[in-house]
């Protein structure tokens, strides 16, 4: 699809919508749609897509918030310059399929530009969808003025136009506001952890062929492909995480060293547990992943921290180690660890980390992993984060069903 998203601002100008404009606009540039940002002001903040600046659509034009001191007495100069944004639109939209306003239809800033996009509306130029995010009649404070014309085209429900709240109480507002029993679509705001993350494009690529922000756990285990590193007790656990009814996924970091023949040999007996366990789709093995273009992953520092950022649990189930610099980079970013009891495990982790004996049962080990990490609520609502509000899953699980609905009407 051809998406245009409109705000009366965009970056570097900050603010809360102007960011949830950059990401969804990004959203839209990952998924290969034709993206194009319209703002009053800003700048060409990325190469990825087309940003169109016209001042007559900004919040702050000197010229229109000078006609909006007295609106009913310049409410024919209003209508003009509303015209003039009208043309420009019928212009700049012709190559677009939908176009995603945010904000303008109910907020006070630009009364020529909503105006202009109720028209835009109901000429059928484009498909419209008004994304909600506040009103001036939700606060008791509000100016009286907005009761009367022309400002009631704030709380005017508009039947050529496609609705989306970002909350449940917003949708229940907005239906008192505009007087309609009709439902509103929720979509909740989103984060975007490629960005919040500074992820690699590397990480990116492998997030998305692997659909890891859809996993229900992620264990990320960093160590080289060694039998004292005990490989096959996180395989056991993620299959008695599947068993459990837990779609977990394991991260295989480290390589092996191809010189050592028992070392070899403990690799091939790692893939064939994973393939006779049915797991080729849970665990990846980092080091050895070629993308769907058959291009080899380069795994780095940066690479590993992604991982660590992305995960849910550092799980370490090695048989012996001198010490354990995983658990200290784990610590660091605040991320759970569950690991066996070795002396070096125990001197560094204290009483801050899950133990597991290393004669315990695969199942054992997953309901020990499952309680302790359901006791924190950090990680609860980490993962209830990632679930509801990363951008990825909300566009495959509500906002592209929404827009291609609309296409199709």
């Amino acid at each position: 699809m051809n998406i245009a998203v409109l705000h009366y601002t965009c970056p570097p100008v900050v603010g809360g919508v102007e960011e949830i404009v950059r990401q969804q606009a990004s959203l839209f540039h990952r998924y290969y749609h034709l993206v194009k940002i319209i703002a009053g002001d800003g700048k060409q903040f990325t190469n990825d897509y087309e940003i169109e600046i016209n001042p007559l659509l900004s919040s702050r034009n000197n010229r229109i918030l000078s006609l909006q001191e007295d609106a009913v007495k310049n409410l024919n100069v209003i209508r003009k310059v509303s015209n003039q944004i009208y043309k420009y639109f019928t212009k700049t939209l012709k190559d677009m399929d939908i176009l995603i306003v945010h904000n303008v239809f109910t907020m006070p800033y630009n009364l020529p530009l909503t105006m202009a996009l109720h028209k835009i509306a109901d000429d059928n130029i484009i498909k419209v969808v008004s994304w909600n995010h506040d009103s001036p009649y939700f606060y008791k404070n509000y100016d009286k003025k907005f009761d009367k014309e022309p400002w009631v085209i704030l709380k005017h429900y508009n039947s050529n136009v496609f609705y989306v709240t970002i909350s449940e109480s917003r949708a229940e507002e907005f239906k008192k506001l505009y007087n309609t029993q009709y439902e509103l679509t929720v979509i909740p705001n989103g984060i975007d952890p490629i960005r919040f993350f500074r992820l690699d494009r590397n990480t990116v690529r492998l997030i998305q062929e692997n659909d890891l922000f859809n996993a229900d756990l992620i264990l990320v285990h960093p160590s080289r492909l060694h039998p004292r590193k005990n490989i096959e007790s996180s395989i056991h656990v993620i299959k008695a995480l599947h068993e459990k009814g837990v779609k977990a996924k394991l991260l295989l970091t480290g390589a092996y060293d191809p010189h050592e023949k028992k070392n070899i040999n403990y690799v091939h007996k790692i893939k064939k547990l994973i393939e006779t366990l049915k797991l080729n789709k849970y665990v990846i093995i980092v080091a050895e992943y070629r993308f769907k273009t058959g291009e080899k992953i380069t795994a780095n520092r940066i690479t590993m921290r992604d991982l660590y950022q992305i995960s849910d649990v550092l799980f370490m189930p090695s048989k012996q180690e001198g010490f354990g610099i995983p658990l200290l980079e784990a610590g660091m970013i605040k991320l759970p660890i569950v690991c066996s009891d070795i002396p070096p495990f125990k001197t560094i982790g204290s009483k801050n980390v899950c133990y597991f004996k290393l004669d315990e049962k695969p199942m054992e080990i997953a309901e020990k992993l499952l309680k302790f990490i359901n006791t924190l609520k950090t990680h609860k609502m980490y993962r209830n984060v990632i679930h509801n509000h990363v951008w990825d899953n909300i566009y495959k699980n509500k906002l592209k069903p929404f827009l291609e609905n609309i296409i199709q009407n």
